[in-house]
Order: structure tokens, then C-alpha cells, then sequence
């Protein structure tokens, strides 16, 4: 069943409000929010790049207190274990039976601190999790419900003792973003409120976990054309021909597109997608997932380039406003 343009239009103000609302905690980063959201009701994972201090565990805080979800951090180091991540199965004496022990990664909220710093064995615990929101322990499947979020971070600088995430990892984040230092009247605003060192905490919860889901659930009934959807295709393939580029956009990548695509035109209080949702989430949502030849990115040459130049060798179409 389609969204209908009532649901639509509910959409638009209940995610303009809870944009609002994990916006007091994080202040002026309306965008990243945006972001970050959507993804959430895509039902997606974010990737982090920012410098320390950003804001980072703040937005991943005040997001669970919005939905009413709850919030876990990991912070990543290289002796952590994939079981510090997943949880563990302890034998109970007083039982005499084994009990699987949550880890941290039950969380509707869970901020992956400066992932790259942990073994790869550790970042892979996190692989079936992130795309199928279940963790395996023993041959035992655990659900993780409904909404689940990894705000996975790295740092831009102080790469020694870091290990590089692997191009079947960073597939699996459905964006990559950062969250910036603010400008300089948001940053007085930031130093006049320094007493309170959990703003998180006074934000009222706007929305329940259930009514997230069910948001997911109906963002997912926006329309799609066909052309929209052919045009999605066509960019991805240019990616994978570009001649600066030995991997391009994955079949993975397109489909998460896709569902982004839809919440962003939900989020504009539109029941169909338009060409240009899927032009704003080209950078945010592909980038990442470029593997550059070695020549061409010595020349200069980055995937951004890459983005903007498939953008423009591919004319978007002309598609319906309405399904």
C-alpha cells in the first residue's frame, strides 16, 4: 500500500519535530540530524568522520531520549573482544543452565566510538548485526529490535594504531557524514550553557520506539517511478565505469538509496520521490563507497569528484509528481 498525502503530511511534522528536538542538545546542526534520522528510518547505519569534541555522543544521547530508546556506547580499542560487543554465554551454576548475557549492541541507540581503532575481527562482530539486527552467539539468533542505529565514529586525524575499515564494512553504512564544529554565535550559545553537561537528559521524549518503526514502515510505502529508480541505477553504474574508480556503488548501495530517498521525500511531506531527494543524498550516501585507483587519487582526484561528475553525465528525468 502507498503513502497517501495525509500520511505524508503527518510525516513531515512529526520528523520536523523530533529534527527540532534532538536539535537543542546538538544546536545548529539541523542538517546532520536530518541526516542521521533518516537513516535511522531507513533503517540504516552512519558513519562518523569528525574531529574529537564534535558533538558526536551528544547526538547519539539525545536521539534515544527523543524515541524514547535507549543509548549504549562502545568505545573501541584494540584489545576489545568481539564478545564485549555482541555479549557473552555464561554457565549458571544456581540453574545449571548456560545464559546468554547482553552486550552493549542491544541498544536501540548504539555509538561505535572510533571504530577503526579495533581489531577487524572486533569491527566484524558488528557486520550481521548491522545488516540483519540479530546477533548469532552459540548458534543461538538474538534479535536486537526495532529501531537499532550504529553511529559508528573514526577520527580524521591520529591514524597510528588504527586499522582501516574494510570496503565490505563501510558498504554496510548507509551514510557518512560529519557533524562539524559550529559556527561562532552557535559556539557562545554552546559556552553560555557549559553548567548543564548532559542537555540530553531534559529532552523530552517525543515519540516511542513502536511509533519509529511504524514511521520506517510507512516512509517505506513512498512511490517510486520507475524513471526515478532507472535514473538510481544509471548513476550507480557510472560509478563502477568511471576510469578514476576500480569499485564503484554497490547493488547494496542503490537499494539504500532507495529507502533513504523515500524518507527524505516523506520528510518534504511528499508521498513519491523525486530526482532531486536522490541528487542530495548522492554524496552522503555514495561517497563511501568508492574505492579510488591509486593513480588517480595521487593526481588529485577524490570521490567526491567522482560523485559530482557522475552526476552530471547522467541527465536526471523528468518523473511524475505524483503516483
Amino acid at each position: 500500500m502507498t503513502m497517501t498525502p495525509d500520511q505524508a503530511a503527518w510525516f513531515e511534522t512529526t520528523f520536523t519535530r523530533l529534527v527540532d528536538n534532538v536539535d537543542r542538545a546538538l544546536m545548529g546542526k539541523r542538517e546532520v540530524v536530518s541526516l542521521v534520522l533518516s537513516a535511522m528510518l531507513a533503517e540504516g547505519h552512519v558513519l562518523l568522520e569528525d574531529a574529537p569534541g564534535t558533538g558526536k555522543t551528544s547526538l547519539a544521547k539525545a536521539l534515544a531520549a527523543t524515541v524514547q530508546g535507549t543509548s549504549a556506547r562502545i568505545q573501541f580499542t584494540p584489545d576489545l573482544l568481539p564478545s564485549d560487543v555482541t555479549g557473552v554465554t555464561i554457565y549458571d551454576q544456581a540453574s545449571h543452565k548456560f545464559e546468554f548475557h547482553r552486550g552493549p549492541v542491544f541498544a536501540s541507540i548504539l555509538l561505535a566510538d572510533e571504530i577503526n581503532r579495533a581489531s577487524p575481527k572486533t569491527q566484524s562482530a558488528l557486520l550481521e548485526v548491522m545488516e540483519e539486527s540479530r546477533v548469532t552467539v552459540d548458534g543461538v539468533a538474538h534479535e536486537v529490535g526495532r529501531p537499532f542505529l550504529v553511529i559508528a565514529t573514526q577520527n580524521p586525524i591520529e591514524q597510528a594504531g588504527t586499522y582501516k575499515l574494510p570496503e565490505a564494512q563501510l558498504d554496510r553504512f548507509l551514510i557518512k557524514t560529519s557533524i562539524g564544529y559550529p559556527d561562532l554565535a552557535i559556539a557562545e550559545r554552546i559556552l553560555a550553557g557549559a553548567a548543564d553537561r548532559n542537555p540530553s537528559a531534559s529532552l523530552p521524549a517525543l515519540i516511542t520506539t513502536s511509533a519509529v518503526a511504524d514511521m520506517a514502515d510507512l516512509a517505506a510505502s513512498v512511490h517510486a517511478e520507475p524513471a526515478v529508480l532507472r535514473y538510481i541505477a544509471q548513476l550507480a553504474e557510472a560509478t563502477r565505469t568511471d576510469p578514476s574508480t576500480r569499485v564503484g556503488v554497490s547493488v547494496r548501495g542503490s537499494l539504500a538509496m532507495v529507502r533513504i530517498a523515500k524518507v527524505r521525500a516523506a520528510s518534504q511531506g511528499r508521498h513519491y520521490v523525486v530526482p532531486d531527494d536522490v541528487k542530495e543524498l548522492v554524496a552522503p550516501a555514495w561517497t563511501h563507497r568508492l574505492v579510488l585507483d591509486p593513480e588517480a587519487e595521487f593526481s588529485g582526484v577524490s570521490a567526491a569528484t567522482v560523485i559530482a561528475r557522475t552526476l552530471e553525465s547522467i541527465p536526471a528525468p523528468q518523473a511524475r509528481s505524483a503516483a
